[in-house]
């Protein structure tokens, strides 16, 4: 009689060149030829049930299948789809409750989670496992996803108006050889061992550590990029400040690039266009944007237009993605642990294209809140446009006398 070891022996080594089919079949070949008792000794050898080999023993004196199949057509589990054809449109529904099912959803307002979803479709009688929720959803064209920045709102009426205006204006002057900047502040930045997004190359399990979390109280330092770039010459110029981001310190940041580039890239110059967002501290209805405007327009000698782009179209300015995000991709996964570090990062910017940065650290003092009376403002030598006087508009330098 052959004993159970021995036909483990047999078996162990024909038993990984075998499908499904052919392991049932030799296995219920074998229990055949032990007679009594075969059933469950093959069962123990080989590991099969011994309702799957009872099968194999059946299969045994019927019409061979098929080539290449491994079960009759029809055998196996029925599909899930076709023991319930609405769990699509339920799953579909509780994804996309605004747009195919009920706004009051109880999932409306909570993290769609495969788990979730599989534990409220089996809630609404529609039982199933969250891998099978993820195979379906798949199906159905969705994907892990996350937010992108698209929307801006209502659209000004006169939106695209003052985009083709702004274009006229930079061309003509381009054209001219008249100094054109974009202008704008980038998102202010922790300073300290602070978590950085993006990579970098390293040895592989060898990440920098940055502190678990960047919730820092009030005395953490804060870095203020101010970024002006050169339309003509496809240069970029950063005031990095230390205090706070206001309309001083915006004009600080033109004046600083006037000084240590402009007026020796320009020497002739008697105009400077200036685009910049339509708020912050560059802000159209910004009074102290305009005043210090005037004090740069006196000191400099210039007549300084400047053309605001609709709200809520910041991405549109040049400075945006000619310099902020050339500096981003730059310092990408990299703390910024002191300032010096991020002056560094930034001048050392740079694109296939040529951009060439300048940077500076400025620690001077900047006033939140300051106020611009009535009277200073009726002072200021403002010259609006025909076309949206309020975006479009000059000032001029004073006469010594009315200063």
């Amino acid at each position: 009689m052959v004993t159970t070891d021995a036909l483990k022996r047999r078996l162990v080594r024909l038993w990984p060149q075998l499908d499904e089919r052919s392991r049932r079949m030799v296995a219920a070949n074998e229990a055949v030829q032990l007679g009594h008792g075969g059933i469950s000794q093959v069962s123990r050898a080989c590991g099969l049930s011994r309702v799957t080999i009872t099968k194999g023993i059946r299969e045994l004196d019927a019409e061979p299948l098929p080539s290449g199949r491994i079960r009759r057509a029809g055998a196996g589990r029925p599909s899930l789809l076709r023991l319930d054809p609405g769990l699509p449109q339920a799953l579909e529904a509780l994804v996309e409750p605004l747009a195919r099912g009920d706004p009051e959803s109880p999932l409306r307002w909570t993290c769609k989670s495969t788990r979730a979803l599989a534990a409220e479709l089996s809630a609404r009688d529609h039982p199933v496992s969250h891998e099978k929720v993820a195979q379906l959803l798949r199906n159905l064209d969705y994907s892990l996803q996350g937010n992108r920045k698209t929307e801006e709102g209502i659209d000004h009426p006169d939106r695209d108006a003052q985009f083709e205006y702004i274009n006229q204006q930079v061309s003509r002057a381009l054209a001219a050889g008249r100094p054109v900047v974009s202008v704008d502040t980038k998102k202010k930045e922790l300073i300290g061992n602070y978590e950085n997004k993006g990579r970098q190359w390293r040895k592989t399990r060898s990440p920098v550590r940055v502190n678990g979390h960047d919730f820092p109280d009030p005395s953490v330092p804060r870095a203020y990029p101010y970024g002006i770039y050169d339309l003509g010459r496809n240069t970029g110029f950063v005031n990095v400040g230390t205090d706070h981001d206001t309309g001083e310190f915006a004009v600080a940041s033109i004046r600083g690039w006037w000084r240590f580039e402009g007026r020796s890239l320009y020497p002739d110059a008697r105009r400077l266009l200036i685009t910049a967002d339509g708020g912050g501290s560059n802000g159209y209805r910004l009074r102290l944007w305009k005043w210090e405007l005037q004090k740069l327009a006196d000191a400099t000698g210039l007549s300084i237009e400047v053309c605001h782009f609709p709200p809520g179209t910041s991405k549109w300015n040049k400075v945006e993605h000619r310099l902020f995000s050339f500096i981003t991709s730059t310092w990408r996964g990299e703390p910024l642990r002191d300032y010096e570090t991020v002056v560094r990062l930034i001048a050392s910017t740079t694109t296939v294209k040529g951009l060439s940065v300048t940077c500076r650290l400025d620690r001077r003092n900047y006033a939140a809140g300051r106020k611009v009376t009535d009277e200073q403002l009726a002072r200021i030598h403002l010259t609006p446009q025909a076309f949206h006087g309020e975006w479009n508009y000059t000032i001029r330098p004073r006469r010594t006398s009315e200063m």
